[in-house]
């Protein structure tokens, strides 16, 4: 198949270097245009671009991925399929029309569960003991379309954010091009709309600690905001020179405490034990 491929992060990489390593041709990369990045503001490159590089695949970066311009030279490449992962556009429907299997989605969560943005920081953030890969047929709604196939992922007690997306995107990567493969032969099944969730987008207010929750909820955000944007809390009256703790890892190490929610209960070089609305967190 003649296909062309949408994404940014470095979660799409990996099912674009297996369609660029198969019998399939990648006749263009679509990606986000470059941004400034860092306190020095440095226009930069996406992991996305990068790989097309690397691999003289031919780059190209709209602003609108569905303006007049872009659906010429969309026609122009003649694809027979667009696979879309993590890109970051709303595809029209005059770009859904226009390859002869229509629009592929690379989705990181068993839909209807956890449509939108952020898929997998809200699966562990709810305490979720699974969740997986769903390829999707790409209609005009927000994650709505005919699933093609998924495949199932368990959550671990320990995962966070940054490597549950790594799993999933080899795991994406793996489920996407079976599915091409067979794509003529598959049958799409109508999602279950009634039981769908949303994945707002990660907000940094979000990511501030209420010692009020539980130990394990409290253990669930940090897991989901790791690697971004990171736990954080009021580091007052603990021995840190910042003023704002920002926390990676955490454990939970009781299910009862008689101490107010956010007292620190033990703290040395080697353990921060913190009191929570319901158990001990320690903090690593």
């Amino acid at each position: 198949m003649r296909i062309i491929f949408a994404g940014t992060p470095e979660f799409a990489v990996a099912a674009l270097s297996k369609i660029h390593n198969s019998n399939h041709q990648v006749v263009a990369v679509y990606c986000q245009p470059d941004r400034p990045k860092g306190r020095g503001k440095i226009l930069t490159s996406c992991a996305v671009k990068n790989f097309a590089i690397e691999n003289e695949l031919e780059v190209i970066q709209p602003e609108n991925f569905s303006s007049e311009q872009n659906l010429k030279k969309l026609s122009s490449l003649k694809p027979d399929l667009i696979v879309v992962a993590a890109y970051g556009q709303i595809l029209s429907k005059e770009v859904l029309d226009l390859p002869k299997f229509g629009c592929l989605n690379i989705h990181a969560s068993l839909l209807p569960r956890w449509r939108g943005a952020a898929p997998i920081e809200r699966a562990i953030h709810a305490g979720d003991k699974e969740t997986g890969i769903s390829i999707m047929q790409m209609n005009e709604g927000l994650d709505t379309g005919d699933i093609i196939s998924t495949k199932k992922h368990s959550i671990s007690n320990f995962e966070t954010s940054g490597s549950l997306t790594e799993s999933l995107s080899i795991l994406g990567a793996e489920l996407l091009i079976d599915t091409i493969d067979q794509l003529p032969k598959l049958n799409p099944k109508l999602q279950e709309h009634s039981k769908a969730t949303y994945a707002k987008k990660i907000l940094k207010v979000e990511a501030r600690i209420d010692w009020n929750q539980s130990a394990e909820n409290i253990n669930q955000m940090i897991r989901a905001f790791n690697p971004r944007p990171i736990a954080q809390s009021n580091a007052e009256g603990m021995e840190f020179k910042d003023k704002v703790l920002r926390i990676i890892e955490a454990e939970v190490i009781s299910s009862e405490t008689s101490n107010p929610p956010g007292t620190i209960i033990e703290q040395n070089k080697e353990v921060c034990h913190i009191a929570t609305g319901d158990g001990i967190l320690s903090l690593k």
